[in-house]
């Protein structure tokens, strides 16, 4: 993914896409050896080989030369490459945030450790942390939730250090839609929750669900990549159909949240988060 917004003009893809990924370009058609008919016996007739043996002939004289030289070079497909140091690289990538532009940049494993320690590059470029924990007693109530007017279940909030505030967005079918927080109620969510307080500013996000089951209001939240977040919001997006997202949508959502409880590392929600997590 190169250059993708992370606020303003909301991420709408799948961060899995990269710089320098993109179809590759046919290049002529090469023609097969000619299958040689029925050889013409008699006198002064050339056989087969004959017929070989002058068209390549041919081939290899000037006008062939120049009929190759003249062919396009068929480009190979250069795959998804750093967008620090053009290094290949896989789809499965280390990402991290250009704190000026609010992009995330695709990297490289080594270039991705250079901006690891907080502070590199005079702290424009911020590593993305690849660790996932649980917040396995989080408190957020029915009304605090409709207070902060997110209109679906699912929403990430993360610490916008250039604005020096909170940012929130949720998945839609126009991709990540940014919410403006009531800041009366995220303060009480954030006093009731110091481990969101603690993430480390535009790489790491507190991801909320919310549902009901038979035992009333269930929430769930979860500290994880900013990138993951974008992921998933992407990929929603490709997805989505009619008013609620569809099949497809609820079942990409369940999977997803499957993954985040298996992966996770359980953590209280007085626990202090580090960028080693």
């Amino acid at each position: 993914m190169t250059g993708e917004p992370m606020t303003g003009e909301p991420m709408t893809g799948p961060l899995t896409t990269g710089a320098g990924h993109g179809p590759s370009i046919p290049g002529p058609s090469i023609p097969g050896p000619s299958i040689p008919g029925p050889g013409i016996s008699g006198p002064g007739s050339a056989g087969p080989g004959a017929v070989s043996q002058s068209r390549s002939q041919a081939q290899a004289g000037p006008l062939g030369v120049l009929a190759r030289l003249r062919q396009p070079v068929q480009a190979a497909d250069p795959g998804e490459r750093c967008e620090m140091c053009t290094e290949a690289i896989g789809p499965e990538h280390a990402h991290v945030v250009d704190i000026r532009e609010r992009t995330l940049v695709c990297t490289c494993r080594a270039c991705y450790l250079l901006f690891y320690a907080p502070g590199a590059a005079g702290g424009r470029y911020r590593a993305v942390p690849e660790g996932y924990a649980t917040v396995v007693d989080f408190e957020l109530s029915p009304a605090q939730w409709d207070s902060l007017q997110i209109p679906v279940a699912v929403a990430f909030f993360f610490k916008n250090s250039h604005l020096d505030t909170t940012a929130a967005f949720f998945p839609s079918p126009a991709g990540a839609t940014e919410c403006l927080l009531p800041l009366e109620t995220w303060a009480e969510v954030e006093a009731a929750n110091p481990i969101v307080g603690s993430l480390e500013p535009d790489v790491q996000a507190a991801l909320i669900r919310t549902y009901r089951d038979d035992d009333g209001h269930g929430v769930e939240c979860f500290i994880v990549p900013i990138d993951s977040c974008y992921e998933l919001v992407g990929e929603l997006r490709r997805l989505w159909r009619g008013f609620d997202g569809g099949r497809e949508v609820h079942q990409a959502m369940a999977s997803y949240f499957a993954r985040l409880r298996d992966q996770g590392k359980p953590v209280g929600r007085q626990d202090t988060i580090y960028q080693g997590l």
